[in-house]
């Protein structure tokens, strides 16, 4: 089954990029993308509106971090499946929206509410993030940021990598 491996215990990577409030993340690759999900035609377009340069900067291991109510809008899983295919590893917010937050954990992104974060980093900030534990060091600032963790059953969500990953795996004992 295709889909993206599970997340390290620890996230180590670099701020990739800063989002404002109530952000919709549709815009990450134009309203106009939405229903793409071929590789080639989301990384051509991927971050055109904010950096050209984005898809050849960022790493695997990179992070996302954005305001208040981060995905806002439209549940549409390619602005998402653009930067998992470039390598960012978890979203970082003050707070997300709802149906981003359970379209995105059913496909098994870290998504961690860390309260406070637009205040103390900058793009390409390193910064490492332990997803269980909702733990966000910014060695930089020498800050660490503590969120409310994930469930049981969101962790073991993105411990199989996916929704639908994990009830394949629960329905095959």
């Amino acid at each position: 089954m295709s889909g993206y491996p599970p997340p390290p215990e620890t996230i180590r990577g670099r701020v990739a990029w800063i989002f404002g409030d109530d952000f919709d993340v549709d815009l990450i690759i134009g309203v106009e993308n939405i229903k793409h999900y071929d590789a080639d035609v989301l990384r051509g377009v991927t971050m055109q509106a904010y950096d050209p340069d984005f898809v050849d900067e960022v790493e695997p291991g990179d992070v996302i971090v954005g305001g208040r109510n981060f995905g806002y809008g439209h549940p549409h899983y390619p602005p998402l499946v653009a930067l998992r295919n470039l390598g960012v590893a978890a979203v970082v917010a003050e707070s997300f929206s709802p149906g981003f937050w359970r379209g995105e954990t059913y496909n098994g992104m870290p998504l961690i509410t860390a309260p406070g974060i637009t205040d103390h980093v900058r793009r390409w900030d390193p910064v490492e993030v332990d997803w269980r534990k909702a733990r966000v060091t910014l060695p930089t600032a020498g800050t660490t940021l503590e969120g409310t963790p994930p469930s049981e059953r969101v962790t073991k969500i993105i411990e199989a990598g996916g929704s639908l990953r994990l009830l394949l795996a629960e329905h095959r004992r």
